[in-house]
């Protein structure tokens, strides 16, 4: 669950860059981590830079690009002659992204579940709400801070777009509130593997809404997936009929988000970073009332037990790295590409997996071990085929642009001018 991404899990949406014929065809909503390319990258032979929709937020551009004559060189910074240093740094540089981004999501994950569950013996009830208001706070000055600095740059708060971003925003709350519950209740590798439901509700809900269409190497992945995680929670003697209520209620405002903000980005036009200022500042203007009326507020002031440097610090990482997640997943995309972005998506699972259970002790048999493997293997076959299906669908537009580029179809373009 992350308080700055669009999606926690299951996948972050990112917009590619895209130019005045490549939204005609309507492909203007790319999704980075299911493998969609941009077409006109592809055609110009080299890795462009990545940036939101949005021409006002900083761009990252590629660390290495291609020369004339078919050699690399770092950009703008190298000549031919320093290619060997400019490998090396593109190297190193790319792990760094890669390490930060995988570290974001990992510790994202880890945080919450300690913030969820780790401190419940000392109230009654829990304070979930609240804990999704105090990382909201936290991300809401991050990003301020950030375009005081000039690092991003978004519009100021307008109440019209307010209202109309609300109904996104309403999912938005339940996926973190969901997330947070679904945290508490259970352990995080069987959260982990209830992420990939998420990817079958989504995709299903595209076919039906927006009329997508799903290869079969997809439904394979979506098949092993959801039996690896059936089979996981039958075997798990932890898992309560509870816990299966609150991963599934998260899976499906996870799904709910996603594609109504399909939709919605079609009449509010925001860049992602201002995406994350609505959705946290709306996100604490709906959610703290709340915790008030529940008594999650008076709890916490009454509460001298969570009043520690330790609990603020939790918080306050937990805000912040679901803010810098944004950051860091574009930095990778940047310097890595889509394929290897998505392939450290998928196999952040694994990690997130063993130290869960490794830091908070779950009692998880060998047997459950089997199927939460098999899941998390459907989770990278579904990406795989995710990322075959944007270069399928890349190379089909790919002709076109040059059927349509033709000296005969320019001809035919002209003959019926005249």
């Amino acid at each position: 669950m992350s308080i700055g991404n669009t999606m926690s899990s299951s996948g972050m949406t990112v917009r590619s860059p895209s130019k005045a014929s490549h939204q005609q065809q309507g492909r203007d909503f790319e999704d980075v981590e299911l493998g969609s390319s941009n077409s006109n990258s592809t055609a110009a032979g080299g890795r462009r830079m990545l940036k939101a929709k949005d021409s006002n937020i900083v761009e990252l551009t590629p660390l290495v690009v291609n020369n004339a004559d078919g050699s690399k060189s770092a950009n703008g910074s190298l000549s031919p002659s320093g290619s060997g240093d400019a490998g090396s740094s593109s190297a190193m540089k790319s792990v760094i992204a890669s390490a930060m981004y995988s570290g974001c999501s990992v510790g994202m994950v880890l945080v919450n579940k300690s913030l969820a569950s780790s401190y419940n013996h000392l109230i009654q009830g829990d304070l979930n709400i609240l804990l999704v208001v105090f990382q909201a706070i936290a991300a809401v000055i991050c990003v301020e801070f950030s375009k005081k600095m000039g690092w991003v740059d978004y519009p100021a708060f307008n109440v019209r777009t307010a209202q109309l971003w609300a109904p996104v925003n309403l999912l938005f709350c339940g996926m973190l509130f969901t997330g947070m519950a679904s945290l508490e209740h259970n352990s995080v590798p069987m959260v982990t593997v209830f992420k990939n439901i998420t990817n079958i509700m989504t995709t299903i809900g595209d076919c039906i809404l927006y009329g997508a269409s799903v290869e079969w190497l997809v439904m394979a992945a979506f098949g092993i997936m959801l039996a690896g995680a059936v089979m996981a929670a039958q075997n798990d003697a932890e898992v309560t009929q509870t816990g299966l209520f609150w991963m599934l209620a998260n899976c499906l405002c996870t799904s709910g988000y996603v594609l109504y903000l399909k939709f919605a980005t079609k009449s509010v036009k925001l860049s992602k970073f201002g995406m994350v200022f609505y959705n946290n500042v709306l996100c604490t203007l709906f959610l703290f009332p709340v915790s008030l009326m529940n008594g999650e507020f008076s709890t916490f002031l009454g509460t001298k037990a969570l009043h520690t440097v330790d609990y603020a610090v939790k918080n306050a990482f937990a805000g912040f790295v679901g803010f810098f997640l944004n950051f860091a997943s574009l930095n990778c995309v940047a310097q890595t590409g889509p394929t290897t972005y998505a392939m450290i998506g998928s196999l952040n699972k694994i990690p997130i997996a063993i130290m869960g259970y490794l830091i908070f002790d779950n009692a998880i048999s060998e047997e459950t071990w089997t199927f939460i493997s098999i899941s998390l293997l459907g989770g990278i076959l579904y990406t795989i085929a995710k990322l075959r299906s944007g270069r399928k669908k890349s190379a089909t537009f790919l002709r076109r642009l040059q059927q349509n580029a033709s000296p005969d179809s320019i001809q035919n373009h002209g003959g019926k001018a005249r």
